[in-house]
């Protein structure tokens, strides 16, 4: 078995929550076809961004209020906590929506980086920032991340990519380290893994 990581660095939507973004209809209401949203809006006018971040910002609220945690959330946060792993979220949603996620399940994280941060996912900036505020190099965590961004921005940051499948197949354009079912089989894999020197003796 792998060594047990110091950190784990999680997606939110569709990771730590049920995915709820519509993203199909959040393009269409902001007319930029089936573009990337956030690669989109940079390409945008100040007036014309302004007024397609009105919807993005509406349907992440939206989304936001309504989330609901992904079986076995809780319980892998809890166990997290008690082995001192530590944990950030990186996702490519604003921080405001990420807050009102945490604050309604009462979740508890290390560090948060949100697009506000100025990088966002598949950029690994995002994934070093991460690693800075929870004090790891990017050798001692795992990403987990249940979307292509995901995978792309870990690989980029030479970080083990763990992909949260939720029983789909699909193709990367470079492959996940690991991949898992669910938040309860990386629970159970974190379980299995060998325990670094320090927490051994």
């Amino acid at each position: 078995m792998p060594m047990r990581p110091r950190g784990i660095l999680f997606d939110m939507d569709g990771t730590l929550t049920e995915p709820l973004l519509d993203f199909p209809r959040i393009k269409a209401e902001m007319k930029i076809g089936d573009r990337p949203i956030l690669e989109a809006l940079a390409e945008m006018s100040p007036s014309q961004r302004r007024v397609a971040e009105e919807v993005l910002h509406r349907h992440e609220d939206e989304a936001a209020r309504n989330a609901t945690l992904n079986r076995g959330c809780v319980e892998l946060l809890e166990w997290l906590r008690e082995q001192a792993i530590r944990t950030a979220i990186v996702t490519r949603n604003t921080a405001r929506s990420a807050a009102i996620v945490l604050e309604l399940h009462r979740l508890r994280a290390d560090a948060l980086v949100t697009r506000d941060d100025g990088v966002h996912k598949p950029d690994p900036a995002a994934v070093h920032l991460a690693c800075e505020r929870i004090g790891l190099a990017s050798s001692e965590v795992w990403m987990v991340g249940d979307g292509e961004y995901d995978i792309a921005a870990a690989v980029a940051a030479g970080v083990p990519a763990v992909w949260l499948s939720h029983g789909r197949v699909r193709a990367f354009a470079h492959g996940p380290w690991i991949e898992v079912r669910d938040l309860c089989e990386l629970h159970e894999l974190l379980q299995q893994c060998r325990p670094h020197v320090a927490e051994e003796t």
